[in-house]
């Protein structure tokens, strides 16, 4: 048996070797890192066979290895159940320590609590560290202790935190020599695990100087090549976030986009109910339509509304949609069709490339009016409206809808204005009850 002691270093959301916070700190202690990938049978089972996410995180996963192996170490790629894995390695190697990067997600930290219980009856210190935000958990909160639920007070007390304590990004890159010395390890193939999509094509980030200079103005602008591209990247790590928030510091509007983001995570962190229920109660009887024949018209970008249209379709063939449109087609599902927000959250959950829960959570909730600072109940995204505003010479449209001025293009399903007369009937209806039970 090989009793090598060694610190595992596990990587997650954090598939780089720059500015890695957790691996910086297993670098910086003793004995040598051996890292590790876990692909995760308990999440993996719950995807279906065509997923796209898994061929992208596999071959960013190749990648992340061959990087490694310049340094002549290996990233060991595991397949399985978390801590059946992490259980096999501590007999084949005597672990000091493992380090990670916290997941806040309610299933990871589950599944984190369960390993580091396993851990410690084992005397192996289970070492978590802060990396995919600026500020978790309680570190922007109220006054009194509480949690923001309103994003501008949160903002304001983010940026008078990152005032006071500047976070600079992580050296990692530079202790890499302290890896574990090994020959390359064997990578699960995906048809080992049962996937068969094609390895969608993810867009390198774009925030240079003269593009942040012109967000404000182009953002709203689906037609334009003017959104970041940076979602995906954040989501699975492949750059830091200290690394981005230094860069744009200068320029408010796009700063205040990686807040929301972390304003969300701690929503999620501290209300985890959110997960499958409405953050405000008073929204709970709420009488869904939830049309099953609509829903499908939907998702497959058929509802004879252009601008709802593009969106979906540009979802179902690239695996991202503009957030401009993101908050129109989600405002329609809820407001319009009378859809219930959750079924609108899984079909983006199992499109979108950039799904984080926290983020795609909190903006269903917002567009559909039940979350923490969400648009009130009453507003309405008129999609014609939108359409004049951000796309008024179908630039977009014609990409994704090329029919849509044709006759073959389908009617609008429903009418606009006794939908809206519905909406908030059905709002004002729930929101009576809750005032009367109350």
């Amino acid at each position: 048996m090989d009793t090598q002691k060694i610190n595992i270093f596990w990587f997650r959301r954090d598939l780089r070797l720059e500015d890695n916070h957790g691996l910086y700190q297993a670098l910086n202690d003793e004995p040598p890192v051996l890292p590790i990938f876990i692909f995760d049978t308990e999440i993996l089972k719950l995807l279906k066979q065509d997923d796209r996410r898994v061929p992208m995180i596999h071959q960013m996963i190749l990648k992340l290895k061959e990087s490694i192996e310049k340094y002549g170490s290996s990233l060991k790629v595991l397949y399985g159940n978390p801590k059946e894995e992490i259980e096999k390695l501590s007999q084949q190697y005597s672990i000091k320590s493992i380090h990670t990067n916290t997941d806040y997600e309610p299933v990871a930290k589950e599944r984190d609590d369960s390993i580091a219980n396993w851990c410690l009856s084992r005397q192996i210190d289970f070492v978590s560290w802060k990396d995919q935000v600026i500020f978790e958990k309680s570190e922007v909160v109220k006054p009194d202790s509480n949690p923001y639920t309103v994003y501008t007070p949160y903002s304001k007390k983010w940026k008078a935190h990152w005032n006071q304590q500047p976070q600079q990004p992580y050296n990692s890159e530079k202790l890499l020599h302290r890896l574990i010395s090994t020959p390359p390890f064997k990578v699960p193939s995906l048809d080992e695990m049962g996937f068969i999509a094609e390895t969608p094509t993810v867009t390198a980030f774009n925030i240079n100087d003269k593009w942040l200079n012109d967000y404000a103005d182009n953002r709203d602008i689906p037609s334009l090549a003017h959104t970041s591209m940076l979602s995906v990247h954040l989501r699975f790590g492949t750059i830091g976030i200290r690394t981005i928030v230094n860069k744009v510091l200068k320029h408010e509007k796009f700063l205040n986009e990686l807040i929301w983001r972390e304003f969300f995570m701690q929503i999620l962190w501290h209300f985890p109910k959110v997960e499958k229920r409405n953050f405000n109660p008073k929204y709970d009887t709420i009488q869904w339509r939830n049309s099953e024949q609509e829903l499908q018209r939907w998702m497959k970008g058929q509802t004879g509304i252009p601008i709802v249209d593009a969106g979906m379709r540009e979802l179902n063939e690239t695996g991202y949609m503009h957030n401009r449109v993101r908050m129109i087609t989600a405002s329609y599902l809820c407001k319009n069709l009378l859809i219930d927000w959750r079924w609108g959250e899984a079909y983006f959950a199992e499109k979108l490339l950039d799904c984080d829960l926290a983020s795609n959570n909190g903006n269903w909730q917002w567009a559909a009016g039940t979350g923490c600072d969400a648009a009130p109940y009453f507003r309405i995204f008129n999609p014609e409206s939108q359409t004049q505003k951000f796309d008024p010479n179908y630039e977009y449209i014609r990409k994704w809808v090329p029919e849509f001025e044709s006759s073959t293009y389908k009617k609008p399903m429903i009418d606009q204005k006794s939908a809206r007369i519905r909406t908030l009937a059905a709002y004002k209806k729930a929101i009576e009850e809750y005032n009367n039970s109350h």
